[in-house]
């Protein structure tokens, strides 16, 4: 996206350069110029056309790198971002499996406790019963 306004900007200023290298001082009748003069007039009208295009061409150029440079700098500010947002999710990630893994090692304790508590027990209840 950012490309794209990028582009357009660069396209809007070569247009005004273009448009500004238009202008052109008055002049004198076309009848009280010599050819010598003509040339002359010409000339000049070339080099301000030309400087006028280099300094806006170099000013879009100074503009174009630094929207690129900007958009760089977003790109490392978005990919740091999405790097905290993983380490942050692999946190919690690693957080809700401990925190199951004890929970299910307390049922497991819990189970085994009443396995043994089952079989005292009962243990208790045969022998009574072999005394009887």
């Amino acid at each position: 996206m950012k490309k794209h306004f990028l582009s357009l900007a660069v396209v809007a200023l070569l247009a005004l350069g273009l448009q500004s290298c238009e202008k052109k001082e008055p002049k004198p009748a076309d009848e009280e110029l010599t050819l010598g003069n003509k040339v002359d007039s010409l000339t000049t009208d070339i080099e301000e056309v030309k400087d006028s295009a280099v300094s806006k061409t170099e000013e879009a150029a100074a503009k174009a790198k630094d929207a690129t440079e900007n958009a760089v700098q977003d790109v490392k500010d978005g990919a740091k971002k999405a790097a905290s947002d993983v380490e942050s999710a692999a946190k919690k990630t690693a957080t809700d499996v401990k925190d199951a893994t004890k929970k299910g090692a307390e049922k497991v304790e819990n189970a085994a406790k009443a396995a043994k508590d089952g079989t005292v027990k009962t243990a208790k209840d045969v022998n009574e019963a072999l005394k009887k």
